[in-house]
């Protein structure tokens, strides 16, 4: 017997190859966070500008700071104030140093990874459905940026630093979201399990780890042990204080490897949501604000570089079930990768001097490329609660019903 909704698919080929575990999966898809489900729904009964102002005194003060606040609100930031005793500080002080240490290809990695999940349909409604990624596509990546960002910088996400502050209002969010939806008519929870539930967290959360290990690998970067350990204990810090279930956070890289292939297995591939999400991302690419002639053409040339890199990361199949361009410069990936995978080994080989001065420029470089794309959109990032979502769901909800795909599961980047 199948337990999980409709969209939990093939699943008696994924027992036979992963055992009786794969049955957790469709129970977590119809689980959602219940301390911050319970905090939210205590926050409702009280005046958005006093919920919200406890909320932001509980992140940057800490919750004993917070008077008359509920106690659903206590009992969250109790558990989130709690530093789990597997939390290795050197984790949060170095781990972010594997996506900054690689430069531009730190954002390559990342599209690449939100492509990747653009390819589950079902766990995407949320999105589709509060219209962020189609209609405010430019600012929503900047949000992701900015999250990547501040979580990787060293201890961005120590009690109270930004990293930190940002994780638990997206842990707040989702928890709005999902009761928005399901008070609506227009979510189909039998379809596609509970909004925002633990199933899909724990496979967002992979997007950030493991799919972006695998991507950079892919481009010919040589990542150490410790540095991939390091990265991934972050991540795995980030995943339980957004709310993933301990179930879906992996302890390590064959873990976390072993979990992304069983969340394939099980899921349907892309339907036209999910390339209309990939569309949307590249369009959000191609015309820089107050921009000149010449650097609107060097970043469309750009653009098209990073779609070509792209394509060989995710390989042709999920790249065209995803829409994403194809052109010429798609040949450039061979290339590229020998170079970098040259670069990589002229540093691993050489002295002790010229290696930690290869490192330390790429970190720099890194850091100063997520100061630019973050500092591209213009425009303060909050992470607000949505206030406007339940217009918009019925006509979502019937063409996703219409869109479901045949195309069938997906597997993770080569």
């Amino acid at each position: 017997m199948t337990v999980g909704p409709r969209r939990f698919v093939n699943v008696e080929q994924a027992r036979t190859k992963f055992g009786p575990a794969v049955d957790r999966l469709g129970v977590l898809l119809l689980r959602g966070d219940p301390l911050a489900d319970r905090a939210v729904e205590a926050l409702s009964a009280l005046p958005k500008a006093r919920a919200m102002a406890m909320v932001d005194q509980a992140i940057t003060r800490g919750i004993a700071t917070t008077v008359d606040a509920p106690k659903e609100l206590v009992d969250l930031f109790e558990e989130v104030e709690t530093v789990p005793a597997w939390l290795d500080k050197e984790a949060l002080a170095r781990g972010g140093q594997l996506l900054f240490r690689v430069g531009w290809f730190g954002g390559l990695a990342l599209a690449a990874s939100l492509l990747f999940g653009y390819a589950s349909p079902a766990g995407n409604k949320p999105l589709v459905f509060s219209g962020r990624l189609v209609e405010q596509t430019p600012r929503r990546l900047a949000e992701t940026s900015r999250f990547v960002e501040q979580t990787c910088i060293p201890n961005g996400l120590a009690l109270h630093a930004e990293g930190y502050a940002i994780t638990v209002r997206v842990r707040i969010m989702h928890a709005y979201v999902r009761r928005m939806l399901r008070a609506s008519s227009g979510w189909k929870e039998e379809e596609w399990g509970v909004p925002a539930n633990q199933h899909d967290m724990g496979a967002t959360s992979l997007l950030f780890s493991i799919v972006v290990i695998d991507s950079l690998r892919n481009f010919g970067f040589l990542l150490s042990d410790e540095e991939v350990h390091l990265y991934m204990q972050l991540w795995r810090y980030s995943g339980y204080l957004i709310g993933v279930d301990s179930e879906v956070l992996p302890t390590s890289e064959h873990d976390a490897r072993r979990l992304l292939d069983m969340i394939g297995l099980t899921e349907e591939g892309p339907d036209d949501d999910s390339r209309r999400l990939s569309r949307a991302l590249f369009a959000s690419g191609e015309t820089p604000v107050r921009a000149t002639q010449a650097e609107r053409e060097r970043a469309e040339k750009t653009v098209r570089l990073g779609q070509g890199l792209i394509r060989g990361v995710l390989g042709e199949e999920l790249s065209d079930q995803l829409d994403v361009p194809r052109h010429e410069c798609r040949h450039a990936f061979g290339p590229v990768k020998a170079l970098v995978r040259a670069a990589e080994l002229a540093a691993s080989r050489a002295p002790t001097p010229l290696s930690d001065r290869y490192r330390a420029r790429g970190l720099a470089s890194g850091r100063a490329y997520w100061d630019m794309v973050v500092r591209s959109t213009g425009e303060p990032i909050s992470f607000p609660p949505p206030d406007a979502l339940l217009g918009k769901i019925a006509n979502v909800a019937e063409s996703s019903t219409r869109n479901r795909s045949t195309l069938g599961s997906y597997a993770r980047p080569r």
